[in-house]
C-alpha cells in the first residue's frame, strides 16, 4: 500500500472561492438560524484526544440529481409530462456522505468532480454547505458531472442518468489510495469485485458498515462479495436479502445472514426492519413510520446513516433500527436525495410532536435532543442550482 499522501488528488479549488456567490451568503443565513440541536454531538460521550479524525469516511460517485415529483402517472412516449415539484441537490455518494453529516458524524468523503458549473456546485454544497471534509477528493479537467433524472410517482421512482467514469489520477495505485484514520466507513459491496481501500479501513480499525445493488447477473452469490468479511454490517433490503440466502422471508434471511457478518439488518419498506447480531444472538424488529412520501430518493442511504450513528454512539440493536427508520421516514417527505437528509433539529421537531403511542419507542430521544425551540431551517433541494441573487 502507497504512502498516504493526496498530492495528485489536491488540485487547485481557488476559483470555488473567489467565484462563490449569494449561495454561499444565502447559506450563511440559514446557518445562523439551526436551533441547539445542530450542534448536538451523538459521539460526544465517547470523544478523546486520541480519537480518529474522522467518525466515518465513503467514496464512490457524485451525480447532480434533478428531481420531477408530483407526477399522477409514468412518463408515456410521445407525449409531454408537467411534474407539480421538481428539485436540485447532490446525489449518489453524496446523499448518504450529507445524511452522515447532518447527524453530527465528522464526514470524510474521496470523490471526483467535474470542473463544470455542475461539480463546482455540488463541491460547494458538500463541502461549504454540509461541513464534509473533501481533502481526498479532486477535481477532474475537462471531465463532466454524472447527471441523474428522477421521476416519482405512484410511490416509486424512474431514473435516468449519464456520465463516464473518471479517468484514473495521476501516481501509482487506484482511487482512492488510502482511506484516513477513521472510527467507521460505509461501502457498496459489488459483485465479483474487491476495492483494496476496504480491507486497507478494517485493518486500521475501522468499522465497516455496508449495503449492496441489485444483482444484475442473477447469480446472487455471496461468496461473490469478497468484501463481506470485512464488514461488521450488511444491510440489503428484503428482494436482496432473500435472494442471497435463498430463502423465503426477511427475517430467516437475517438469521442467515448472520452467520457471515456480526450485524445483519434487513429493511422492509413500510413494515420496517429486522435486525440480527451474530456475535449474542439478539434480534430486534421495529415497524416502519406511516408518513406521506414525497420522493424516496435517497431514503436507503439515510437509513444506513441512522443505523451508522446509532452504531458508534453504542445504542442498543433495536433504538439503532428505530432511529434508522425515523430518518428515512423524515426524508421522503422532502424533495432530493442529500438535501432531504434530516438533521438533529427534525428529529427534535419531530419528538416533540410525536404521536402517543409512538413515544415509548422511541423515549431514547429524551436523552438526546433539546427541549423546546423550532426546528431549524435546512438546505433543500430546489428547482434551480443557484440564484444571482438572495430570494
Amino acid at each position: 500500500m502507497p504512502a498516504c499522501g493526496n498530492e495528485s488528488q489536491h488540485q487547485s479549488r481557488e476559483y470555488t472561492v473567489t467565484s462563490r456567490d449569494s449561495r454561499t451568503s444565502r447559506s450563511a443565513d440559514l446557518d445562523a438560524l439551526d436551533s441547539a440541536a445542530a450542534d448536538l454531538d451523538p459521539l460526544g460521550p465517547l470523544r478523546d484526544p486520541l480519537e480518529p479524525g474522522f467518525d466515518v469516511y465513503l467514496t464512490g460517485t457524485v451525480f447532480l440529481d434533478i428531481i420531477f415529483t408530483g407526477l399522477d402517472s409514468a412518463p408515456v412516449r410521445g407525449t409531454e409530462s408537467w411534474a407539480r415539484g421538481m428539485g436540485s441537490s447532490p446525489g449518489g455518494v453524496a446523499n448518504m456522505a450529507t445524511a452522515l453529516a447532518r447527524l453530527g458524524l465528522r464526514t470524510s468523503l474521496a470523490a471526483a468532480f467535474g470542473d463544470d458549473h455542475y461539480g463546482e456546485y455540488c463541491w460547494d454544497a458538500l463541502e461549504q454547505g454540509e461541513g464534509i471534509d473533501l481533502s481526498s477528493s479532486r477535481t477532474v479537467p475537462g471531465w463532466h458531472s454524472p447527471v441523474t433524472v428522477s421521476m416519482a410517482y405512484e410511490g416509486e421512482r424512474t431514473m435516468v442518468s449519464h456520465g463516464h467514469e473518471a479517468p484514473p489520477p495521476a501516481g501509482p495505485g487506484p482511487f482512492p489510495q488510502c482511506p484516513p484514520r477513521t472510527r467507521a466507513a460505509v461501502a457498496s459491496l459489488a459483485q465479483g469485485r474487491a476495492e483494496p481501500w476496504i480491507a486497507e479501513a478494517a485493518r486500521r480499525g475501522a468499522r465497516i458498515f455496508a449495503d449492496v445493488g441489485w444483482d444484475e447477473s442473477g447469480r446472487w452469490d455471496l461468496a461473490a462479495l469478497p468484501d463481506l468479511e470485512h464488514c461488521e454490517a450488511f444491510l440489503p433490503n428484503a428482494g436482496e436479502a432473500m435472494r442471497y440466502t435463498r430463502t423465503d422471508c426477511p427475517r430467516a434471511a437475517a438469521r442467515a445472514l448472520a452467520e457471515r457478518v456480526p450485524v445483519a439488518v434487513v429493511t422492509m419498506g413500510a413494515e420496517g426492519s429486522y435486525a440480527v447480531d451474530g456475535r449474542t444472538g439478539e434480534t430486534a424488529e421495529v415497524p416502519g413510520i406511516a408518513v406521506e412520501e414525497l420522493d424516496p430518493t435517497g431514503a436507503g442511504d439515510v437509513y444506513v446513516a441512522g443505523f451508522v450513528t446509532g452504531s458508534l454512539a453504542g445504542w442498543p440493536l433495536a433504538d439503532r433500527l428505530a432511529f434508522a427508520g425515523l430518518t428515512a421516514a423524515l426524508s421522503v417527505q422532502e424533495f432530493g436525495g442529500s438535501l432531504s437528509a434530516p438533521g438533529w433539529p427534525e428529529v427534535a421537531h419531530w419528538w416533540r410532536t410525536a404521536p402517543e403511542d409512538l413515544r415509548p419507542r422511541y423515549g431514547f430521544l429524551d436523552a438526546l435532543v433539546p427541549p423546546g425551540g423550532e426546528p431549524a431551517l435546512r438546505r433543500r433541494a430546489v428547482p434551480t442550482i443557484g440564484f444571482r441573487h438572495p430570494v
